[in-house]
């Protein structure tokens, strides 16, 4: 009898210590995927990196994220700054006039690079939406499946964009990500994380860029065509010379 309700304890004991892990919600998920991934660094540190021919900076100005792009073109340097939804563009340190439909567009050029780069940093900003849709598997491998959406207020020129991710069921690090679109025709994306590395503490990859042989797929569906290899690869995403300073 004592055997068996030690036994009982034991089994009791061990359900109730994995329960919390089989009872994570999308925010959870997320949560630790920024401790795992750089978590309060994020907040406090400047970063740069390259990313094709293009330097992208983050610095704070009196307590304000500042996001930058410089790149040369012919003599000049070219400056791009995004200071929330301000916008502005410096030719060799002049500043610019640059009409407002264009300005949007370079915008959200500079921040959709850094927003990539900062990931999964991004997922707990205040517009963002999250839902687990629970488990799948990528090429043999099980990972939490997370829909991102975006409330108009607040979501960019892009909310109505949706975004899958898929996170690591040990390590809550992004291992797949996913997105479709609406701009330019639309389409749809596939990204698979690679080369990672820890720059002081904070977590940069690079991605493998896909997208789907045949258009009309729904975008919760993108991971069985990858692991079906009905996405064709597109291009590469790599990030060069990356800093991380404290602020």
């Amino acid at each position: 009898m004592n055997r068996y309700v030690a036994a009982l304890l034991l089994v009791t004991f061990l359900a109730c210590k994995e329960k919390p892990e089989n009872n994570l919600t999308a925010q959870d998920i997320v949560d630790k995927s920024i401790a795992v991934s750089g978590g309060g660094l994020y907040a406090d540190h400047n970063t740069s990196f390259v990313f094709r021919d293009r330097t992208y900076l983050s610095d704070f100005v009196e307590g304000k994220k500042v996001l930058k792009r410089t790149f040369q073109l012919d003599s000049v340097t070219i400056t791009d700054v995004k200071n929330g939804n301000d916008f502005e563009r410096f030719l060799n340190d002049s500043l610019v006039a640059v009409p407002d439909t264009m300005a949007v567009k370079y915008a959200n050029s500079v921040n959709s690079v850094h927003y990539f780069s900062r990931l999964p940093y991004g997922l707990n900003d205040a517009a963002v939406n999250k839902e687990l849709l629970g488990e799948e598997s990528i090429v043999g491998e099980t990972f939490y499946k997370v829909k991102v959406t975006f409330d108009q207020n607040g979501g960019g020129d892009d909310y109505d964009d949706t975004y899958v991710y898929w996170f690591d069921k040990e390590t809550f690090k992004p291992e797949y990500l996913a997105y479709g679109f609406h701009v330019n025709g639309g389409g749809q994306r596939f990204r698979k994380a690679y080369n990672e590395r820890y720059v002081n503490g904070i977590r940069f990859v690079d991605y493998e860029n896909y997208k789907p042989k045949k258009e009309g797929s729904d975008i919760l569906d993108i991971g069985k065509l990858f692991s079906s290899g009905e996405l064709e690869l597109l291009s590469k995403i790599e990030l060069t010379d990356i800093t991380v300073e404290k602020d």
